[in-house]
């Protein structure tokens, strides 16, 4: 049995569980870990699936540039808690569960923007199953004392008081439970490690630059390798704290291969 046909017959198994109502699946996994690509192979093979993607919540540029204003520099950098527009994932998540047909955000990587309403897809009212997919999708916040020292280069030059990884802890905390809350299954695409995150990074926006894409979102090797340091620090933290309570554990090796460990909770 293929992967993906594993996956979505545990997904299939959840879902005649809750038979009353369309069900929230969380896949999470570090940047290039393929958990958009696994989202896309299992909404074909289930019934019924929509796909949303925590990217897709993005708040728009002129919002982070407030932001970035406002409360800290690093905030005009896409990614991070604190830089997603929760309410539109909770509205969007609630449609669906009061079985209503609703749009689904879209956000353009390349303007690093948000996509015209327009150009969204809508989730028919018959939806079944949300693939909820993104880098920290499901993630807890870490403890007060863990953010005092700085994770990377990144943190100390341009964090040294704490304040930009505080805001994102605590919006974590806050408002992000809320939405991750409606998730009934979590999937985690474990990563070996954060030091072949950056690679498979690398990876993702060669195939960007090398499809024609252009615009202030599309980044040299450079400036994806500052990108992915905003990352760093709650990557580690999901990576050494989500295997013990997430559903559904793939752990893969530096190829993106799964290592044949399957482990599912008992909840």
């Amino acid at each position: 049995m293929s992967l993906e046909a594993a996956v979505a017959q545990a997904i299939a198994r959840r879902a005649a569980e809750i038979p009353d109502r369309p069900i929230v699946v969380g896949l999470c996994g570090a940047q290039g870990s393929g958990k958009s690509t696994l989202a896309a192979a299992l909404c074909e093979r289930l019934e019924r699936a929509v796909t949303l993607s925590l990217d897709d919540l993005y708040l728009t540029r002129r919002d982070r540039e407030a932001l970035a204003r406002d409360v800290h520099p690093l905030l005009r950098t896409r990614g991070v808690p604190g830089t997603h527009d929760i309410p539109l994932g909770l509205a969007v998540l609630d449609a669906i569960r009061a079985g209503e047909a609703v749009a689904l955000p879209r956000f353009d990587k390349a303007r690093d923007d948000r996509a015209p309403a327009e150009e969204w897809p809508v989730a028919p009212a018959d939806t079944r199953v949300v693939l909820f997919e993104g880098w920290c999708v499901g993630a807890k916040p870490e403890a007060e004392a863990a953010l005092e020292s700085p994770v990377n280069r990144l943190e100390a030059s341009e964090d040294a008081s704490g304040r930009w990884r505080s805001f994102a802890n605590a919006a974590l905390a806050g408002p992000y439970q809320a939405l991750f809350g409606h998730i009934d299954m979590l999937v985690l695409l474990a990563a070996p490690g954060w030091d072949v995150v950056a690679t498979w990074r690398m990876q993702q926006e060669q195939a960007l630059r090398q499809s024609g894409a252009s615009g202030p979102g599309v980044m040299d090797d450079a400036q994806v390798l500052r990108f992915i340091s905003h990352y760093e620090r709650l990557t580690r933290h999901i990576l050494e704290e989500m295997p013990g309570r997430a559903d559904l554990v793939l752990r893969l090796d530096d190829r993106r291969r799964p290592i044949p460990i399957l482990m599912i909770s008992d909840r």
